[in-house]
């Protein structure tokens, strides 16, 4: 199916007023929504957001290099008794400039970043394909909403065409004095309900070209067009209803299941806190002694050290313990999430599959109707022009080509929407 699209931006807007509409196909369509869908483009700065949390937690596995500086002036100093004597320590003056490095040889929370960066990594492409499925589907009913409005203005503009056709004849006829103005009158009826009906129906285009835009992100001030092949239609909407479902083709199935995982390595992360914290450590400081402020800087007696640092938790009110005893509930939790997807997705795909063939059958149904429906009316057109039939048999004749015509368009695109929700319960959309 080939869909053109007048699409623009709005900084080009202006220019494209006077210009010739641009086309685009179904694909090229979707990509505008996967580019300009706010939610979509939501997910994707979730995803940058995401990876540069990922990228901070890492840090930590990093030599952490600080530098601090301070400078201090005693108005008195400490005293201390000294063989009896009180004397001063130190001086009025100290300034000290300490270069500190510092090295995670083992931590629990540097560990838990390691093993959850690749979930979380996971867990966030996963949401942005969710929206894309979700976008994709969405996108593609509204257009074919919108071509099932415009099919039915064509079937009414056809419809408008005959009844034009028939006002004429009975009315030639009853000014021959052939037949009485009742046949004449009952056409002019047939023709205003039949204005009405699509009046209503061409407002009604209206607001689906609006909904299409907003599932598109385009602006509704823009205008959007659309056009098809419908020789395709019919094919696009036959798929193969054999396949098996399977959970886990489902995005929102292994969602869960990276919640599980993601579940279980939170539970590690308490089992580690029981392990000692290694971390090496080296200082440089620079140390400025001097009772004269402005001869502080004069000289420098430095000092330097590197050691390493175990840090053991010993007790924290069985805080670690019940940590764990969360964790491992919470990871159970899942299982049961797990188990209610399974059973969901089972039930969306019976339901998925049922309207699909029900709407497949009517289809097939429908598309014979339209054919003995327009064979009926061009019968009995003929006949009634021989004066044979009366003419309230060409107005049922035409009413019930005209409901043939309608309900196959309208089985048609509503077979193509039930395919899109059977696509999505069985996981099987394609997003770009």
């Amino acid at each position: 199916m080939l869909l053109l699209l007048t699409c623009t931006t709005p900084g080009k807007a202006q220019q494209q007023q006077n210009a010739t509409p641009a086309t685009f196909s179904l694909e090229q369509c979707l990509q505008y929504a996967y580019e300009h869908s706010p939610a979509l483009q939501q997910s994707l700065l979730d995803q940058q957001i995401a990876e540069h949390g990922i990228k901070s937690k890492l840090a930590d596995w990093y030599p952490q290099l600080r530098f601090d500086y301070n400078v201090q002036h005693a108005f008195q100093l400490q005293v201390s008794n000294i063989n009896g004597q009180l004397i001063p320590l130190g001086l009025r003056n100290t300034s000290a400039g300490q270069f500190g490095l510092t090295q995670n040889l083992f931590s629990s929370d540097a560990l838990l970043a390691s093993n959850s960066a690749k979930e979380v990594r996971r867990q966030a492409s996963q949401n942005v394909v969710l929206n894309k499925i979700d976008l994709t589907v969405n996108v593609g009913k509204a257009f074919y909403d919108v071509l099932l409005t415009r099919d039915q203005l064509r079937v009414l503009d056809e419809d408008l065409v005959r009844l034009n056709r028939s006002l004429s004849d009975s009315y030639n006829q009853y000014e021959g004095g052939i037949v009485d103005k009742v046949d004449y009158k009952r056409a002019t009826i047939a023709l205003n309900n039949t204005k009405a009906q699509r009046k209503t129906a061409e407002e009604a285009l209206k607001a689906k070209y609006s909904f299409l835009k907003l599932q598109m992100g385009l602006p509704d001030s823009l205008s959007l067009q659309l056009s098809y092949d419908s020789s395709r239609l019919e094919t696009l909407a036959i798929m193969d209803t054999s396949a098996s479902a399977l959970a886990r083709n489902r995005v929102e199935y292994q969602q869960l299941e990276t919640q599980k995982r993601l579940q279980e390595i939170n539970y590690n992360y308490y089992k580690w806190q029981f392990i000692p914290t290694v971390q090496a450590y080296g200082n440089y400081n620079l140390n400025y002694l001097n009772n004269d402020f402005d001869k502080l800087y004069r000289d420098n007696y430095p000092n330097s050290f590197a050691g390493v640092r175990v840090g053991i938790p010993l007790f924290q009110g069985f805080r670690r313990v019940q940590n764990m005893k969360q964790a491992k509930l919470q990871s159970e939790r899942v299982n049961f999430d797990l188990e209610q997807m399974r059973n969901s997705i089972s039930t969306e795909v019976s339901q998925a599959l049922a309207a699909y063939k029900g709407y497949l059958n009517d289809f097939y149904t429908l598309r014979q109707n339209v054919a003995i429906a327009q064979e009926v009316f061009n019968t009995i057109e003929l006949q009634y022009r021989s004066g044979i039939k009366a003419y309230l048999e060409v107005i049922t004749a035409q009413t019930d080509l005209r409901t043939a015509e309608l309900n196959y368009s309208n089985a048609l695109y509503q077979l193509l929407g039930s395919k899109l929700d059977l696509e999505r319960a069985l996981g099987v959309v394609q997003v770009h």
